[in-house]
């Protein structure tokens, strides 16, 4: 099978599966490190190299034009939280997410919680106010799909 069409496959089949319901996801770093050694396990499967032949993930990436999943996952996040944003007050998806559970926390270091991953937009360099504009939201938001990048004007 010529590695274009397993390319296809892979982003087209495999990795939505693995990225399902990915906007709702609080991630710590564990999770993210096991996210990427899967897909490096199949990028590396797909491009015939292994371990031992110690070429760079970013290069086997770059080679693929396949982006790093989890700046895929910050991406489906962000556009998730675009998405509620936009959503007229009341809506229950917004009152979830704007709400605050009071009490107190556990001990201990506490788990992430979604909006603390939401939150830190400087990766994109967008502002919650943006989230109106819809064109422009989903134009700085999507930087995670080299293949979509070319395409944008």
């Amino acid at each position: 099978m010529p590695r274009k069409l397993k390319v296809k496959l892979y982003s087209t089949i495999i990795r939505p599966v693995l990225l399902y319901e990915a906007e709702v996801w609080t991630m710590g770093k564990e999770q993210e490190r096991i996210l990427e050694t899967t897909e490096m396990r199949m990028l590396r499967r797909i491009k015939g190299v292994t371990l031992r032949e110690r070429e760079r993930s970013t290069d086997i990436r770059r080679e693929l034009g396949v982006s790093d999943i989890n700046e895929k996952v910050k991406e489906i996040r962000m556009r998730w939280y675009g998405h509620v944003k936009r959503r007229e007050e009341g809506h229950p998806a917004k009152e979830a997410m704007e709400s605050i559970v009071p009490g107190r926390r556990p001990r201990g270091r506490p788990n992430k919680r979604w909006r603390e991953n939401v939150e830190d937009m400087s990766h994109f360099g967008v502002r919650p106010e943006e989230t109106v504009e819809r064109e422009t939201w989903r134009r700085k938001t999507r930087a995670a799909d080299p293949a979509r990048r070319d395409q944008q004007p």
